[in-house]
């Protein structure tokens, strides 16, 4: 009786199993550390496979990024529907950011950290997912901004109505800059800080942020002279 043949994985199969190793390894250790014999031992194939697959270590890289990236933008675009008021499509999709920082910190240290401190083009992938995020809050900021000015400018506040200015684009797209920083910063605390959930770092943000914000749509913003 001849030897049992055992049945080959599928190519995208060894793929994903080395992008896991090397995102652990990357992730746990750093770029610099990681080798790619650890990295072929971690995902139980030979080190020749992973250059066939993979040409470099630099094109490793480069592929973690992009996977890592790709999923942390499904994840948090899954949670948000159109359809919901604005303050509630950030919320979910703060949610959403949280939760897949947590449970992925590897990842999250590969796009946090590793991919800025090794240059381009690296941390040119990283800028541009970080934009996508950018764009994407401002836009809830500027349709959370039209929400609350919209009775006023129909005149359905009553007597005494205040008049809410509208919120310049370039202010929305600042706000949004600092809200994304935030939610790096605060996903790096979480991540390292033993009993925080994703649901209390996305309400901890929440807090900060949607009061303020809050204030701001409805006229009220501070200023140096209030002070």
């Amino acid at each position: 009786m001849g030897a049992v043949r055992t049945k080959r994985k599928p190519r995208a199969v060894r793929e994903q199993q080395m992008l896991d190793a090397a995102v652990q390894l990357f992730g746990q250790r750093g770029y610099m550390a990681a080798s790619m014999d650890e990295i072929a031992e971690r995902a139980g194939v030979s080190k020749p496979l992973v250059y066939l697959y993979l040409n470099s270590k630099e094109d490793l890289f480069g592929a973690c990024i992009r996977r890592e990236a790709t999923a942390l933008t499904e994840a948090v675009r899954s949670k948000v529907r159109p359809d919901m008021p604005a303050e509630r499509q950030l919320w979910e999709g703060l949610r959403a950011f949280f939760t897949h920082t947590a449970q992925h910190p590897e990842g999250w240290t590969v796009l946090h950290r590793q991919a800025h401190t090794q240059g381009e083009p690296f941390a040119a992938e990283v800028a541009a997912v970080r934009a996508e995020f950018i764009a994407f809050v401002a836009q809830l900021i500027l349709a959370a901004a039209r929400d609350r000015a919209a009775p006023c400018a129909r005149g359905d506040g009553g007597p005494g109505e205040r008049h809410v200015p509208a919120l310049p684009e370039h202010e929305a797209t600042g706000l949004a800059e600092a809200l994304v920083g935030a939610a790096e910063s605060l996903a790096a605390w979480a991540n390292a800080t033993p009993g925080v959930t994703a649901h209390q770092a996305a309400a901890t943000l929440m807090n900060f942020a949607w009061a303020g914000l809050g204030n701001l749509m409805e006229g009220r913003a501070w200023s140096p002279s209030a002070a």
